[in-house]
């Protein structure tokens, strides 16, 4: 493992071979979730539920103690207008609702990060397409990564493919990040920027790269909790993330359960899993 670009954690084959079993587990975790989310259910029910599942195949929640005042929990559990870091609790989840979740999960000392938004029953319409374009921004981010490329061709292509698509707020001040022996590392990835700067994308550069829109403003508020953040207009928000890298094959989706390979090849890109 070595460094540079001020900070920049650059990994060994076999330490990204690591971080994609903290990756899976966060992955699985995730979609474990997904199917509880129910009118009905408590955002302190998912919480639990996910702490079981990463401590029962031997991971360690990311956020519980992180940062300070320290985290107290295992996810973000983030409802409608919280964009992201929203804190589990008693919160009973409405039909129309949206919940984002976000979940980290360390395995022998290495970071796996991604967030789901997910409908509560059924939902409003423009509420369905809001998460159909975050997350399909997210995969354009991560097909538009080469070997030699800069960081920010991540943040053209989310941006460019959020604005295609309507009047959406895409959050500045909140952004992707590079990740593996600690959760936040450099380099930062913004959601919006022109192609052609910042770091270049190498092998052993693991990020993460999360989009966080809404249907209204692109400003927030940080609540009284000090951690969740919300839109400053009400407006509905979602937030998707996935911890990538690239070999010298292709993409691979280290928190994704399949490696990302089928929705990388519905873009074209090359899958460089192992």
């Amino acid at each position: 493992m070595g460094f540079r670009d001020r900070g920049i954690e650059i990994k060994t084959p076999e330490q990204i071979d690591l971080m994609r079993v903290a990756g899976r587990l966060v992955g699985e975790t995730l979609e474990l979730l997904r199917e509880a989310v129910r009118p009905g259910a408590t955002t302190l029910e998912l919480d639990t539920l996910a702490e079981t599942n990463i401590r029962d195949h031997g991971g360690i929640p990311s956020f519980k103690g992180y940062s300070h005042p320290p985290f107290p929990a295992t996810i973000c559990a983030s409802v409608n207008d919280e964009v992201v870091h929203g804190i589990p609790g008693p919160r009973v989840l409405a039909e129309g609702d949206v919940i984002s979740i976000d979940c980290g999960a360390i395995v022998e000392g290495w970071h796996g990060d991604a967030a789901i938004t997910v409908p509560v029953g059924e939902v409003a319409d423009e509420v369905t397409e809001l998460l159909r374009v975050t997350e399909e921004s997210l995969w354009r981010g991560m097909a538009a990564a080469r070997l030699g490329g800069r960081v920010t061709d991540i943040s053209h292509a989310v941006e460019t493919y959020v604005r295609g698509q309507g009047r959406y707020g895409i959050l500045e001040d909140y952004t992707g990040h590079g990740i593996g022996t600690e959760m936040h590392m450099p380099p930062n990835v913004p959601n919006v920027g022109r192609r052609g700067r910042g770091p270049t994308l190498v092998e052993g550069l693991a990020l993460a790269v999360e989009p966080m829109v809404t249907l209204g403003s692109k400003h927030t508020d940080l609540l009284e909790d000090e951690w969740t953040v919300a839109t400053v207009d009400g407006s509905f928000a979602a937030h998707f993330e996935h911890t990538f890298t690239l070999t010298d094959r292709g993409a691979w989706v280290l928190t994704a359960v399949d490696g990302g390979a089928a929705r990388l090849a519905e873009l074209g890109v090359p899958f460089g899993g192992r």
